[in-house]
Order: structure tokens, then sequence, then C-alpha cells
């Protein structure tokens, strides 16, 4: 995962699949990725290629933690099929989805 810090704000790019296999781990690396100073958190999924189930509850646990802590939290730059599987499954109306990233800065700048 690649991260870019600007200011107060986070930038989370994960690659490849977010599966059964590998979304503790990316649940684990974007945590863990959080500096205290953070008050905003974008995970930029435009490198990635699927998320199953198992991803889709990282990501609401990811969720939950940031918003414990205050931090805004929002998701960027998702496929086609990836924000079908969040429409889908109605994670669209429980996290901030946005095209790109400028505009989920923007967004949650304001």
């Amino acid at each position: 995962m690649h991260f870019e810090r600007t200011g107060n704000s986070l930038r989370a790019q994960p690659q490849g699949r977010i599966d059964s296999q590998t979304a503790l781990s990316f649940q684990e690396q974007l945590l863990n990725g959080i500096d205290e100073a953070d008050r905003i958190v974008i995970a930029d999924l435009a490198n990635v290629s699927y998320i199953s189930s198992a991803g889709l509850r990282s990501v609401l646990l990811i969720a939950k933690t940031l918003r414990r802590r205050d931090v805004a939290f929002a998701l960027c730059s998702l496929s086609v099929p990836i924000r079908e599987v969040f429409k889908i499954s109605g994670f669209d109306k429980i996290i901030s989805i946005h095209d790109s990233f400028a505009a989920a800065l923007e967004s949650l700048s304001s």
C-alpha cells in the first residue's frame, strides 16, 4: 500500500485484490499508516481490481474505527465493477464515495 500525506489528510492507495486472503492485511496496513495528526483519510481504490465481502467488512471496520477517532473517511476512484459491489451491498449509503481524490478531499475538507 502506498501512502501520500498532505497537511492533515492521508491518501491510502491499496493495489490488487482485497479478498479473504488480503483483507486483514489491507485493514491493518491502512490503520497503522494513520498518524494522530491525520483528520482526513481517503482510500483511493483506483488500483484495486477486486473486492470480496471480506474486503467490504474491512472497509466497514476501518470506517467505524476512524469515526470513533473523529477522523473523516471516504473512498475514491472506484472502477465500475467495484462501485457496483458497494452499491449492491448498500455500503455506498454508509461510506462516502467520490469519483476522484480531489472531489473526496474537497468534500471532506468543507
